[in-house]
Protein backbone atom coordinates (compact mmCIF):
# COMPACT_ATOMS: atom_id res chain seq x y z
CA UNK A 1 0.00 0.00 0.00
CA UNK A 2 2.90 2.14 1.21
CA UNK A 3 3.90 1.94 -2.61
CA UNK A 4 1.43 2.96 -4.48
CA UNK A 5 1.05 6.38 -2.28
CA UNK A 6 4.36 6.84 -3.28
CA UNK A 7 4.58 6.10 -6.71
CA UNK A 8 1.00 7.65 -7.35
CA UNK A 9 2.55 10.85 -5.75
CA UNK A 10 5.80 10.44 -7.53
CA UNK A 11 4.00 10.48 -10.86
CA UNK A 12 2.07 13.91 -10.08
CA UNK A 13 5.09 15.40 -9.04
CA UNK A 14 6.58 14.29 -12.55
CA UNK A 15 3.56 15.63 -14.19
CA UNK A 16 3.47 18.85 -12.41
CA UNK A 17 7.58 19.30 -13.08
CA UNK A 18 6.71 18.53 -17.17
CA UNK A 19 4.10 21.54 -17.16
CA UNK A 20 5.67 24.18 -15.14
CA UNK A 21 9.15 23.39 -17.59
CA UNK A 22 6.74 23.42 -21.05
CA UNK A 23 5.51 26.54 -19.76
CA UNK A 24 8.79 28.28 -19.34
CA UNK A 25 10.23 27.78 -22.47
CA UNK A 26 7.07 29.54 -24.16
CA UNK A 27 7.05 32.42 -21.88
CA UNK A 28 10.73 32.62 -22.70
CA UNK A 29 9.94 32.36 -26.21
CA UNK A 30 7.27 35.10 -25.76
CA UNK A 31 9.72 37.45 -24.14
CA UNK A 32 12.29 37.14 -27.28
CA UNK A 33 9.61 37.89 -29.52
CA UNK A 34 8.94 41.32 -27.14
CA UNK A 35 12.26 42.42 -27.13
CA UNK A 36 12.29 42.74 -31.37
CA UNK A 37 9.90 45.51 -31.11
CA UNK A 38 11.48 47.27 -33.85
CA UNK A 39 11.43 44.29 -36.26
CA UNK A 40 8.12 43.57 -35.90
CA UNK A 41 7.00 47.79 -36.22
CA UNK A 42 9.15 47.84 -39.41
CA UNK A 43 7.35 44.58 -40.61
CA UNK A 44 4.14 46.32 -39.90
CA UNK A 45 5.15 48.81 -42.04
CA UNK A 46 6.46 47.17 -44.90
CA UNK A 47 2.73 45.00 -45.06
CA UNK A 48 1.02 48.17 -45.19
CA UNK A 49 3.17 49.32 -47.61
CA UNK A 50 2.76 46.31 -50.32
CA UNK A 51 0.15 45.16 -52.15
CA UNK A 52 -0.37 42.33 -54.76
CA UNK A 53 -3.05 42.57 -56.96
CA UNK A 54 -3.85 39.82 -59.83
CA UNK A 55 -6.37 40.58 -63.04
CA UNK A 56 -6.42 37.91 -65.32
CA UNK A 57 -8.46 37.19 -68.65
CA UNK A 58 -8.08 40.34 -70.32
CA UNK A 59 -9.10 42.34 -67.24
CA UNK A 60 -7.26 45.17 -66.49
CA UNK A 61 -8.05 47.27 -63.37
CA UNK A 62 -4.26 48.56 -62.70
CA UNK A 63 -5.12 52.06 -63.28
CA UNK A 64 -6.56 52.51 -60.81
CA UNK A 65 -4.10 51.47 -58.51
CA UNK A 66 -1.90 53.58 -59.95
CA UNK A 67 -3.69 56.73 -59.76
CA UNK A 68 -4.31 55.72 -56.06
CA UNK A 69 -0.39 56.66 -55.50
CA UNK A 70 0.43 52.84 -55.81
CA UNK A 71 3.56 51.98 -58.27
CA UNK A 72 4.80 48.93 -59.76
CA UNK A 73 7.45 47.10 -57.50
CA UNK A 74 7.35 43.52 -59.67
CA UNK A 75 5.03 42.44 -62.31
CA UNK A 76 4.99 38.54 -63.53
CA UNK A 77 2.30 37.13 -66.01
CA UNK A 78 1.89 33.58 -66.88
CA UNK A 79 -0.62 31.87 -68.89
CA UNK A 80 -4.60 30.62 -66.95
CA UNK A 81 -7.62 29.11 -68.33
CA UNK A 82 -10.57 31.70 -68.78
CA UNK A 83 -12.92 29.01 -69.85
CA UNK A 84 -13.85 25.05 -70.00
CA UNK A 85 -15.57 23.35 -72.94
CA UNK A 86 -17.14 19.95 -71.55
CA UNK A 87 -17.83 17.32 -74.43
CA UNK A 88 -19.20 14.03 -74.70
CA UNK A 89 -16.60 10.99 -74.58
CA UNK A 90 -18.65 9.05 -76.87
CA UNK A 91 -21.44 9.28 -79.25
CA UNK A 92 -23.85 7.55 -77.03
CA UNK A 93 -23.35 9.65 -73.95
CA UNK A 94 -25.37 11.63 -72.08
CA UNK A 95 -23.74 14.34 -70.26
CA UNK A 96 -26.84 15.59 -68.18
CA UNK A 97 -27.62 12.19 -67.05
CA UNK A 98 -24.25 10.00 -67.18
CA UNK A 99 -21.46 12.82 -65.57
CA UNK A 100 -18.95 10.11 -65.87
CA UNK A 101 -18.72 10.38 -69.60
CA UNK A 102 -18.16 14.12 -69.66
CA UNK A 103 -15.24 15.36 -70.52
CA UNK A 104 -13.68 18.92 -69.93
CA UNK A 105 -11.30 20.55 -71.71
CA UNK A 106 -9.59 24.34 -71.54
CA UNK A 107 -11.54 26.28 -74.40
CA UNK A 108 -9.87 29.50 -74.44
CA UNK A 109 -6.08 30.14 -72.94
CA UNK A 110 -5.51 33.72 -71.36
CA UNK A 111 -3.19 35.44 -69.46
CA UNK A 112 -2.81 36.44 -65.67
CA UNK A 113 -0.85 39.43 -64.54
CA UNK A 114 0.29 39.64 -61.14
CA UNK A 115 1.65 43.25 -59.61
CA UNK A 116 3.52 44.17 -56.54
CA UNK A 117 2.51 47.05 -55.72
CA UNK A 118 4.13 49.75 -53.15
CA UNK A 119 3.31 53.29 -51.84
Amino acid sequence: MIKTKQINKLSQLFLILIFLTSCRTSINKDNSTINSEENIIENINTSKKRMEVKFSCGENGISKYLEDGWTILKEDSQEKVCTWKAFPATKDCDMEKDKGCKITKPDKIGEEKIYLLGK
